[in-house]
């Protein structure tokens, strides 16, 4: 923004200039004109280039530097004598800076400023009166400047219109994608990570684990008696329960283990960095906590809950689906021997199958 605004006054000075030569304009006021504009701008580039701009609320001194722009082409104006037709375009394209800078509303404050500069502007011509001064073309310079300055407003107010729509599409279509990946990755009912979504974090987990030596767990968990719940009480009743469910077992654990729903009453929880024995605490609470749960719903008394659980570790080497398979394995036993209970795989050091 500030090599541009150095160009274009760089420009318009050498525009003067040629105004002057040409006996055009007074060679002792655009040298003037040209130390002063010079001045403005190069206090505007040590500004940001000190990076003392950063402490205000405009750094890179856009708006500081239309309004001194606005003022430096409106004495040009005054001074460029009969060579003053060139001031309509430049103030033109001091205001297309503004389009991508600023708001409508500090576009509206520019255009009633330069609105003023201008017509002060005007009345100082008109005072000079000077050798060749057309009062009919002073009239077509005001009336391209009030163009300009409409038209520039108007198109500032478009393009921070579209700007903002484009903007509100760009975070719509973020909330869509996000939504349609929590939609992939996620169970509807329950807010767990679905099957597809745990399976490719188990394998991530796995490289991790295998990586570092730490121990990973893993557990599926079946709700008991499910399909009489379903069936005594209907489908609505039976989705409550697994939400209560999930959200029991996801209070149970800690942040860093991994619940997901696995499939109708299933569940499989990943449990990163800890010891067997401490996971036989952790789902012995889980099981205590499912067990004293009354499932509250508006079709008759609570319902009571049970939970099996089939737990095994993760042993290096063996695919992430053979440590499934073997947490499944124990998941049957535990329902085989009277459920309600926690069956470790026999795979696991001192561990016993019922």
């Amino acid at each position: 923004m500030a090599g541009l605004a150095a160009l274009l006054m760089t420009g318009c000075m050498v525009a003067m200039h040629i105004v002057a030569a040409a006996g055009m304009a007074n060679p002792r006021q655009v040298l003037w004109w040209t130390l002063a504009s010079a001045a403005g701008l190069t206090l505007v580039l040590v500004l940001i280039r000190t990076g003392i701009s950063q402490r205000f609320a405009d750094p890179s001194l856009t708006l500081v530097q239309i309004l001194y722009a606005i003022a430096c082409n409106a004495v040009a104006y005054v001074i460029a004598g009969q060579a003053r037709g060139i001031a309509p375009p430049i103030l033109a394209v001091i205001l297309m800076f503004g389009m991508f800078g600023l708001s409508p509303r500090q576009m509206t404050g520019v255009m009633f400023y330069a609105f003023a500069a201008f017509g002060l502007a005007g009345l100082v011509v008109e005072w000079r009166n000077e050798p060749g001064h057309s009062q009919a073309l002073s009239l077509a310079y005001a009336t391209m400047i009030v163009v300009v300055l409409i038209s520039s407003t108007f198109l500032t107010r478009r393009v921070h219109a579209t700007r903002e729509h484009l903007r509100q599409q760009k975070y719509e279509l973020a909330l869509a994608l996000e939504q349609i990946r929590e939609l992939a990755t996620h169970d509807d009912l329950t807010g767990l990570p679905n099957r597809r979504h745990m399976l490719e974090l188990m394998r991530l987990e796995v490289l991790r684990a295998e990586r570092s030596g730490l121990p990973l767990l893993l557990v599926q968990l079946d709700v008991d008696h499910f399909k009489a719940i379903n069936d005594t009480h209907g489908h609505a009743v039976g989705d409550l329960a697994l939400q209560t469910f999930a959200r029991t077992v996801r209070d149970c654990v800690r942040a860093s283990d991994v619940l997901a729903r696995w499939g109708g009453e299933e569940f499989v929880l990943m449990l990163c960095n800890t010891a067997p024995a401490a996971a036989s605490e952790l789902l012995e609470r889980v099981r205590r906590t499912v067990a004293a749960l009354h499932v509250e719903h508006p079709g008759g008394p609570p319902i009571r809950l049970t939970v099996s659980i089939g737990a095994t570790a993760h042993l290096p080497g063996q695919a992430i689906e053979q440590t499934l398979e073997r947490a499944d394995k124990a998941l049957y036993a535990a329902k085989a021997s009277g459920r309600d209970r926690i069956v470790w795989s026999p795979e696991e050091p001192g561990a016993q199958m019922p």
